[in-house]
């Protein structure tokens, strides 16, 4: 896949938001719920690494699932999620398939990729539909430092 780069319009205006790991993940979970009340089965927590929480049906029950991925904030904004441990239930199970499984099951938003062959999740956040057309851009993503920086691009026109 290749990575898009992203273009400030002259006449935007650029914030730059300093965050901790406890107000954004008030922020994603409220924003998952809004977007997809009724229909949302998984939470996202961010810890030392990003924690995907939900269940997956295998037969007849739903075994909890687990995975956790290591946030690269890149070059362009965007920022890529790259899978480091999975556990459902007891169930050993190769990773590009569990990310299918999600790919197909869960709702996702436009600018989320999931690549379950590299083991990644790709963020295109330029993409992000937000109120007044707001562009976020990730500058650091660091959890275990609880240092994350983004920056909001309000347009003027």
């Amino acid at each position: 896949m290749k990575i898009p780069e992203t273009e400030m319009v002259q006449n935007d205006v650029r914030f730059t938001i300093q965050t901790n790991k406890q107000d954004l993940n008030r922020l994603i979970n409220h924003y998952l719920k809004e977007e997809y009340s009724g229909s949302l089965d998984y939470e996202v927590l961010l810890t030392d690494e990003v924690e995907l929480y939900g269940n997956i049906p295998v037969f007849s029950e739903n075994v909890e699932m687990k995975l956790t991925f290591e946030p690269v904030a890149l070059e362009n904004g965007d920022l890529e999620l790259q899978q480091k441990a999975i556990s459902i239930g007891k169930l050993t199970l190769p990773v590009p398939l569990v990310l299918k499984f999600i790919q197909s099951s869960y709702p996702i938003p436009d600018w989320v990729t999931i690549q379950p062959g590299e083991e990644k999740v790709y963020m295109e956040l330029q993409n992000m539909k937000l109120k007044s057309d707001l562009k976020v851009r990730v500058h650091e993503f660091d959890l275990k430092n609880n240092d994350i920086e983004f920056s909001l691009q309000v347009p003027m026109e």
